[in-house]
């Protein structure tokens, strides 16, 4: 079983880091052709809306990668001058409360994207059903929850202070 989950986590550490890769990279490169055929030619009537649409993507597929990474902001200062029991004490308070709202999030996000293919919204240029698009916000914050239980269930079988499902804590407490 530990096994899968592993299997898992390097599938969706690998989407992960190919979407904000790429997502990145697309958002470069069209910011600047357009800035390019602005200037000689005409603007590109679309690339607002893929900006829009990439912006989107990165944040939300980033939202669960920094959480996985523990890269999210964080106020370290008292929890660093704590002892670990105490740190780990805070981290099932914090990622506990983290996860509640990452999934209550998720599910006003999934109300959204459920509103808007009822009323059947489409993008202004491209004409994609705005749900499509919308639809990685509710991912994002579900698997944002997930990871925060992961830290959860991490700390709960290791004996050390884990940030996050795979960063330990990065100071050693003073002896």
């Amino acid at each position: 079983m530990n096994s899968i989950f592993r299997i898992v986590g390097k599938i969706v550490d690998w989407f992960e880091v190919l979407v904000l890769s790429l997502g990145v990279f697309l958002l470069a490169a069209l910011l600047i052709a357009n800035v390019i055929a602005r200037n000689f030619f005409r603007s590109i009537y679309y690339a607002e809306e893929v900006s829009m649409i990439l912006v989107i993507f990165i944040t939300f597929v980033g939202l669960s990668y920094a959480v996985r990474k523990a890269r999210h902001i964080r106020m370290g200062a008292i929890f660093d001058a704590l002892n670990p029991k105490w740190q780990k004490i805070m981290l099932f308070i914090i990622a506990g409360y983290s996860a509640f709202f990452m999934f209550l999030m998720a599910y006003y996000a999934y109300e959204y994207v459920v509103t808007a293919r009822l009323t059947m919204q489409v993008t202004s240029s491209l004409r994609i059903p705005y749900w499509i698009i919308v639809v990685i916000v509710v991912i994002g914050f579900f698997s944002a929850g997930i990871q925060y239980i992961r830290t959860i269930i991490k700390n709960i079988i290791e004996k050390d202070v884990w940030l996050s499902p795979e960063q330990q804590s990065e100071y050693e407490a003073e002896g």
